[in-house]
């Protein structure tokens, strides 16, 4: 019988440098972060301590150029280092997926120099970036926002409320998105790099969350908040294209994410499996057993390769709107299955804080929701097949 605990999963087509990087990450989190995923559960919070030795390790700056501070290195990077981090904690994986995916990838793509040479060099040497998009009335429907801009000379005054903004607690750094021109509709969004410091920005309640606990998750309230027109990420009325092309890169690292989840609860099913016992057994003699945990590796591996070549493409420069949508929508399914699978199997105990997979399921919830539920993903899924046969 195969000894299931020698379970890995096969570093499908990753050069040296992925593979090196790969081998760091996990390394970093099972020493560095592991000791302490039930307290910063339990606290909400992520210590600095650990943002400023992800900052040490490279991987809150990765397609950063190395002249502003960062490594240089292409999107399949941040793809590795998320999911390697989710198997220990989702919660820290988040904070270095929105750092990277969303808002170095906005600056980099959309931001004059003046911008890139200003930010991008403070978020690769310690700053955390945020990426500020929904509001109360503005989830799914992202753009129904209600946050305007004013034009104030060079100026634009901002006026409005966010929610549910991931990194807010610990950035210095938000991507800011609100209406300059409410007659043109989406038209009129424009997207806006802010300093925390700037008068009229706060930081406000952060929210007390099912899963992903440690990651900040907060309300912005801008009430005359100046910014400068060279702060701008590409030109006015631009924000709905900079918001969506970025959320579309930004779905494949929450793929991640789950993929991450998934492999951890695996994992950790694999190795129990083998210590329970019932009728004098180990469980993982039960062929039962063996084929729900077969199961779940086959799909968690076709989740993988869905993650990583949604993220092949868009290094390549490929169209990968179809794919991004399909790796969020399908290893979101497959972390909340594997999650619940491995607090099944562990009995009782499973469902106890005391074991690592309880929270784990907690934390796979959210991938089917942030960043475009899966609703969204579906529906971004049809019109793409349906747009390709006309």
């Amino acid at each position: 019988m195969t000894d299931l605990s020698e379970y890995s999963p096969p570093l499908t087509t990753l050069s040296e440098e992925e593979e090196f990087l790969r081998a760091n990450v996990r390394a970093f989190a099972e020493t560095e972060i592991s000791p302490l995923v039930r307290q910063m559960d339990e606290e909400a919070k992520i210590p600095q301590q650990i943002i400023d030795k992800l900052t040490e390790l490279g991987v809150m700056g990765i397609e950063i150029p190395t002249e502003l501070g960062g490594t240089a290195g292409h999107f399949f990077l941040s793809v590795i280092t998320v999911e390697e981090l989710s198997r220990v904690d989702p919660s820290v994986a988040v904070l270095v997926d929105v750092q990277n995916t969303l808002v170095i990838n906005a600056i980099l793509k959309w931001g004059n120099q003046s911008v890139k040479k200003r930010f991008l060099s403070r978020l690769a040497n310690g700053s955390v970036g945020a990426y500020a998009l929904s509001e109360s009335n503005s989830g799914s429907d992202a753009f129904a926002m209600s946050t305007k801009a004013v034009a104030d000379g060079n100026d634009y005054i901002l006026t409005g409320h966010k929610l549910w903004i991931t990194n807010a607690n610990e950035a210095d750094i938000f991507i800011v998105f609100a209406n300059a021109d409410p007659d043109a509709g989406h038209r009129g969004i424009t997207a806006f790099v802010i300093n925390r410091d700037t008068p009229g920005f706060t930081v406000g309640k952060k929210e007390d969350k099912l899963g992903i606990r440690a990651s900040s998750t907060c309300e912005l309230i801008l009430n005359e908040c100046r910014v400068p027109s060279t702060d701008i990420l590409g030109e006015m009325g631009r924000g709905y294209k900079v918001a969506i092309e970025t959320l579309n890169e930004g779905r494949i690292g929450i793929g991640a994410q789950m993929i991450g989840i998934a492999q951890g609860a695996l994992d950790h099913a694999l190795s129990f499996v083998q210590t329970r016992k019932q009728f004098n057994r180990p469980i993982s003699d039960f062929q039962a057993v063996q084929f729900q945990l077969a199961q779940a590796a086959t799909e968690l591996e076709a989740a993988r390769l869905i993650v990583y070549n949604a993220a092949r493409l868009r290094d390549a420069r490929r169209p990968f709107v179809t794919e991004g949508a399909m790796a969020k929508l399908f290893s979101s399914q497959i972390a909340e299955r594997v999650s619940s699978l491995a607090v099944q199997l562990f009995g009782g105990v499973g469902y106890t804080k005391d074991y690592p997979v309880e929270k784990l399921y907690r934390d796979a919830k959210i991938g089917q929701i942030y960043e475009g539920t899966s609703n969204m993903q579906l529906q971004t899924i049809a019109k793409e097949l349906l747009k390709n046969k006309k």
